[in-house]
């Protein structure tokens, strides 16, 4: 996988394949606290959820293959929160270390803060996850907390790491 990613807005022909790689990551690991992977009925339902509000959804293509997907929604339903943003970004797993994700999240970042978004949260499961650590420390978030034993996942307890970045002026000017 030498060739450069295209980063595009994804679209409901690539959820089969943001299907299959989002259940390797429920099923093999941590970085969702779901424990079993989504179908595809309702990942497109989540998708169009996303799509149907505004929020950016998007694909990596390598190849004419979906080789990774990023995304963001609200941070919490209520109406004050409307300015901040909850990031998440996944990978196939032959795509890691290539500098998809970290193309992904610019991405994403850009977007949110073209749509007058103030803030960008992750939330990433397991404060061992170094790669999506390091990957939003990259792009500028700050560890703003950890949540120890948040979840309990493949017979151990996981934390929550929470991560924060300011979008555009941030919190230094009203929306």
């Amino acid at each position: 996988m030498t060739e450069a990613p295209i980063i595009r807005p994804a679209t409901p022909a690539d959820l089969p394949h943001i299907q299959r790689i989002y259940a390797h990551h429920v099923s093999t690991g941590l970085a969702s606290f779901e424990e079993t992977p989504p179908d595809l009925a309702e990942m497109t339902r989540r998708f169009a959820a996303l799509t149907e509000a505004g929020f950016p959804y998007l694909a990596a293509e390598v190849g004419g293959r979906v080789v990774g997907y990023a995304h963001c929604g609200p941070y919490r339903p209520r109406p004050a929160y409307r300015f901040s943003v909850e990031n998440s970004v996944y990978l196939a797993p032959e795509a890691a270390r290539r500098g998809i994700g970290r193309r992904l999240l610019a991405a994403l970042i850009e977007r949110a803060t073209a749509q007058g978004k103030r803030q960008m949260v992750a939330v990433i499961g397991d404060s061992a996850n170094h790669a999506s650590i390091g990957l939003h420390e990259a792009l500028g978030f700050r560890q703003v907390g950890t949540i120890e034993g948040a979840g309990f996942k493949h017979g151990r307890w996981v934390d929550s790491v929470l991560m924060q970045r300011a979008l555009g002026p941030g919190l230094t000017a009203p929306p």
